[in-house]
């Protein structure tokens, strides 16, 4: 084969790949008309997402997967604070009573921010899973309708994948770039090599860091929800007042149950009286703190990124947030979303499905409570 052949063969090759593969098409679900998205589309993108998997009911319009024009969150902590953490049953019951409303207010914030109506959104999205199952029902069902009715493309997004993308609001990060993803259900280091390409490095074997958090607020007596009560006690108190254990879980894995088990012979062992709440709180953030960027680290020095990004909800933490930020004396660019973003919310959402992260485009597609492998 000559050169003239070859390379009339390799251009062929790199313009199926990059327009089946770099570029987003998605289809309107009547008319089945295609509907280009992402950054490759070459107009501006609204997607409209809505976000219920836990304890928030969410909704948000998102230009381009970085500008918001829209964003609502309606919050169940006080309804679940009395019984000490999430109830999935009244959840799924507080969602349907939400829907409707942050739907119509973040409708109403477009019209009066962009002057947009609900036939200028490119596509509708909602979130997938993981989460509790009758929570998710809810908001991915109101997005499955809203596409259906204005015949628009609908787009499936990953919960945690959608964390992740939550750093792309408001700012210019591109990938790639490595990640620190800690919620209350999950903590990994992922490799974010491209916005559809990623791979989880590790992630726990046993709690996840917002689980350890609320086990040990709940141990030394903290109302719901705990992590951030522990986090402004820790704050007062002395973080090498005891030494707590770090796990030593190869790779880049993480185990925080043996921590909690420490932190629960610690309680005990003052035997009710004069617990030093405080310095207990710090000694535990700090050990958790330390272990994340541990593991963190050895992922940047292997993968030679200078970019570095922390996500979910336990990225508001202040020592976590301290540690990683500190990582920018070495020569590394942070990022970690507002704490708006941190927590669950729709914005994040309709940033996934602007960038095509792990997303489902499938009408019938259903929920699920846990990560797919």
């Amino acid at each position: 084969m000559n050169i003239f052949k070859i390379t009339i063969l390799a251009s062929l090759i790199h313009f199926l790949y990059y327009n089946n593969t770099m570029k987003n098409v998605k289809y309107k679900l009547f008319s089945e008309e295609p509907v280009q998205i992402g950054p490759e589309s070459g107009y501006d993108n609204y997607i409209m997402a809505i976000e219920s998997s836990c304890d928030e009911t969410a909704c948000a319009i998102v230009e381009n997967g970085r500008k918001v024009i829209s964003n609502v969150v309606a919050s169940q902590i006080k309804t679940h604070a009395q019984f000490g953490g999430v109830i999935p049953e009244i959840a799924a019951r507080e969602h349907m009573d939400s829907i409707n409303i942050v739907i119509e207010e973040a409708l109403k914030q477009a019209k009066e921010n962009a002057n947009l109506e609900p036939h200028d959104i490119t596509a509708f999205a909602g979130t997938v899973g993981p989460g509790l199952v009758g929570c998710l029902l809810v908001g991915l069902n109101a997005a499955k309708t809203l596409a259906l009715t204005y015949d628009k493309p609908f787009i499936g997004v990953n919960h945690l994948n959608a964390h992740l993308c939550g750093n792309y609001l408001d700012t210019d990060l591109k990938p790639p770039f490595m990640a620190l993803l800690v919620s209350g259900g999950h903590t990994q280091i992922i490799d974010v090599k491209s916005y559809s390409e990623q791979t989880i490095l590790g992630e726990t074997i046993d709690d996840a860091v917002g689980e350890a958090y609320d086990k040990v607020a709940r141990l030394i007596g903290l109302p719901y929800p705990g992590g951030p009560k522990l986090d402004k006690l820790a704050q007062e108190g002395n973080p090498f007042a005891y030494k707590l254990p770090e796990s030593k879980v190869d790779g880049y894995n993480f185990s925080f149950s043996g921590l909690k088990t420490a932190v629960l012979r610690l309680v005990k062992s003052f035997g009710g009286k004069d617990i030093p709440v405080n310095d207990i709180c710090a000694s535990f953030q700090e050990t958790v703190s330390s272990t994340l960027l541990h593991k963190l680290k050895k992922a940047l020095k292997q993968s030679g990124y200078k970019q570095v990004v922390i996500a979910g909800g336990v990225a508001a933490n202040s020592e976590i947030r301290k540690k990683i930020f500190a990582l920018e004396n070495e020569g590394y660019k942070v990022f970690a979303p507002p704490m708006k973003y941190c927590t669950d919310n729709a914005a994040m959402v309709a940033s996934c499905a602007y960038f095509n992260t792990n997303t489902f485009d499938d009408i019938d597609t259903e929920v699920f409570s846990r990560v797919k492998n």
